[in-house]
């Protein structure tokens, strides 16, 4: 999907990622490649597993109400694609096997560069001793947040993460508000507002060569499924979709945004037998910029 010029580069310094872990931080604003300004390098280390309480946001632990996401490995290389596989593993150590179907699948996993840039929706296969796998392909360096959205069964919905690093030089991007994303030949418009500790109802229009969109085909089973990740922490955001909405041109969500700040977030929708992604980036408690005008997107590597 393309978002070139919804994206603005940190200076010109390229920090080198090392085998481990590391964190952007959050970004304070955009800074243009023109104004010549150096982003500083920025470490961080990341523990093996972190454990989070049954309150707050979701994916910001590898662990939570007893059930721990453990990857056979964490570190990938530039452009090659590489099997990733985890288990989920109960507090006896055992790994989980039983998934209930949510929105199709037993397993979504969600994986993005911690400064929200290349966005993939995958979903893995599980063997029968509970390891899930999925070929996964990272296109620049960088360190990544991988996110297990699943349901054990007989128990409650549950996303765990895990940090993922991809050595090379790595410059990090940041993002406008905006409410208008194009790939290929469509476009999707984002209207509604965000706002703090409630739910916000949000309406993303299809249009295709500026004609609304009125075939759109289920997938995940709606006609859309929306990703919604908190800059900066990477909290991954509750969204559910709306049960009468129809197949085009709109599609109807419902967010549950925990605090003011801004938020990206990543729309799968599928027509003409292809699933594509749009992106649009908003700040919560009424603060978003007023819908821009249509820019074209740079390819960011989105999967499915």
């Amino acid at each position: 999907m393309n978002t070139a010029t919804r994206l603005t580069v940190y200076g010109v310094a390229l920090a080198l990622v090392a085998t481990g872990a590391w964190a952007i931080g959050t970004a304070v604003g955009p800074v243009s490649d023109a104004a010549g300004t150096s982003a500083a390098p920025h470490t961080d280390t990341h523990g093996d597993t972190v454990t989070a309480s049954s309150e707050g946001p979701d994916g910001l632990a590898s662990a939570k109400d007893g059930y721990i996401l453990q990857p056979t490995g964490t570190t990938f290389t530039t452009g090659t694609t590489t099997p990733f596989s985890f288990r989920i593993t109960k507090s006896d150590g055992a790994a989980l096997t039983a998934f209930d179907v949510e929105h199709d699948k037993r397993m979504h996993l969600i994986v993005v560069r911690r400064d929200l840039a290349g966005f993939q929706h995958l979903h893995p296969e599980m063997a029968p001793d509970g390891t899930w796998t999925v070929p996964l392909t990272l296109t620049q360096a960088g360190s990544y947040r991988a996110f297990a959205d699943f349901k054990p069964t007989g128990g409650k919905k549950l996303t765990l993460g895990a940090d993922l690093a991809v050595p090379g030089l790595f410059q990090p991007v940041s993002y406008r508000d905006f409410r208008v994303s194009a790939v290929d030949d469509y476009e999707v418009k984002l209207d509604g507002q965000l706002v703090a500790g409630r739910s916000s109802r949000l309406v993303l229009t299809v249009r295709r060569a500026g004609q609304d969109v009125t075939d759109l085909q289920p997938y995940l089973g709606a006609y859309g499924h929306l990703v919604a990740l908190r800059v900066g922490d990477l909290a991954y955001l509750h969204v559910h979709p709306d049960s009468t909405t129809t197949a085009g041109p709109t599609i109807t969500f419902f967010a549950e945004v925990p605090s003011s700040g801004k938020y990206r977030l990543f729309l799968d929708f599928k027509h003409g037998d292809k699933v594509r992604t749009a992106d649009f980036t908003l700040s919560a408690d009424g603060t978003n910029a007023p819908p821009p005008t249509q820019q074209g997107h740079a390819d960011d590597g989105h999967g499915h």
